[in-house]
């Protein structure tokens, strides 16, 4: 597995993910500092919100222009956006509208990032699962040290250090992206509408997959949304040592996903994600630190199992050449949920106390994954290849190698 291509592709993704691990806590502590709960949802919404309205459009072009290409670009425009922040912070108390202006334009970076994350795979490894696990243990490693070094950065050397770091690693991962090779298939001529049209389509043929992001819209409104601002207040102090925790579940997730490989992987990865119930529901009842740690340890192991089998299962089971489109679909659909989420979480504080609405976070945790078991083509999806009208097909047909 460890090709040059996968290597660089780690490489990049590693670093990128650091960034991205170290932001929620910094514009948790920083932004929060100067504009309270309600600037930091405001702020994480606006990222998600303008995300999610360019990610369709950013899974067209990376079908047509190749994924790598439009991921270097999205690391150019983000390496801008936060170092402009970084400077802004070097007053103090930059101006909300500015942080506003910087996050759109960053989100907007992302979501013509994303859509590219999960076509990649195929295209620098042989195994996907293998391969997503070995990121997701990547990804876990840097929610383990993205937060406790945000908070570290933060109280020894401030907001400018924090967003000059991130900054860096987005100059870093382009690079790497910069010095991957892969083969892109040359599609054929089409406009922007058709093309959004056929990723639709396939999309919508597969009813295991629009099943899914319609359960998963509740989970980013209820769940996964409003956390980060709402929690962040709760543990106070010792938020980074809980999101390390959680990261260090997502390590023992990810290495128990390599070994594991479930005859049914999506009801597999829904009867883990039961795990995940811990987390708000640990924050909610206001346990001590160990307890708290437990309870992300074991939320971080259930959230990588199931992040596993579901992205081993989209780029399985959907053709190459509408992978990027499709995966944009399912992302921007994702993802959707948790731009109200954030939004909401600064109003719902002043009707509702964050304890008591993460409670409810636990107990709508609970629905998700019942939801998910109830869904027949979810509960049977196997792992073999199979068309949007359920026939199985071969693996070469699934797969780009």
């Amino acid at each position: 597995m460890w090709t040059r291509s996968f290597t660089l592709y780690f490489g990049a993704r590693t670093i990128s993910l650091l960034g991205d691990a170290m932001m929620p806590v910094a514009s948790a502590l920083a932004i929060g500092r100067v504009y309270g709960i309600a600037g930091v949802g405001y702020v994480l919404a606006l990222w998600t919100a303008s995300a999610v309205l360019v990610m369709l459009f950013g899974g067209v072009v990376a079908d047509r222009i190749g994924a790598r290409r439009l991921m270097i670009g999205a690391d150019v425009v983000r390496v801008v956006t936060q170092g402009v922040v970084a400077v802004a912070f070097l007053d103090g108390a930059p101006p909300y509208a500015l942080l506003l202006v910087m996050a759109f334009l960053s989100g907007t970076a992302a979501g013509m990032f994303e859509p590219g994350v999960n076509g990649m795979v195929p295209l620098v490894a042989k195994d996907p699962q293998r391969a997503n696990a070995t990121l997701k243990i990547a990804e876990a490693v840097t929610q383990l040290a993205g937060p406790a070094l945000a908070g570290v950065l933060i109280v020894v050397a401030g907001p400018v250090v924090v967003y000059t770091v991130d900054a860096a690693t987005f100059l870093v991962s382009g690079v790497c992206l910069l010095l991957v090779r892969v083969t892109v298939p040359r599609p054929e001529p089409s406009d922007v509408l058709s093309d959004l049209r056929r990723g639709w389509e396939e999309f919508k043929a597969r009813s295991w997959m629009w099943s899914v992001i319609l359960v998963w819209v509740f989970w980013g409104v209820l769940v996964v949304g409003p956390y980060v601002p709402l929690s962040s207040q709760v543990i106070g102090a010792d938020y980074g040592w809980v999101m390390a925790a959680l990261g260090l579940g997502t390590v023992l997730g990810g290495l128990v996903a390599i070994r594991l490989r479930p005859r049914r992987p999506l009801a597999a990865g829904a009867v883990a994600l039961s795990g995940y119930v811990a987390v708000p529901l640990t924050v909610a009842l206001a346990l001590p630190l160990p307890l708290l740690m437990a309870g992300h340890l074991l939320g971080g192991c259930a959230w990588a199992f199931w992040s596993v089998m579901w992205s081993t299962s989209v780029q399985t089971q959907v053709a190459p050449d509408v992978l990027n489109r499709v995966n944009a679909y399912q992302v921007a659909g994702s993802v959707a949920g948790m731009a109200v989420g954030q939004a909401l979480a600064g109003p719902v504080t002043a009707l509702v106390e964050p304890r008591a609405f993460l409670l409810g976070s636990a107990l709508v945790a609970v629905g998700v994954v019942a939801a998910l078991l109830l869904i027949k083509p979810v509960r049977r999806l196997g792992r073999e290849p199979q068309e949007a009208g359920g026939r199985s097909i071969s693996v070469s047909a699934g797969l780009l190698t």
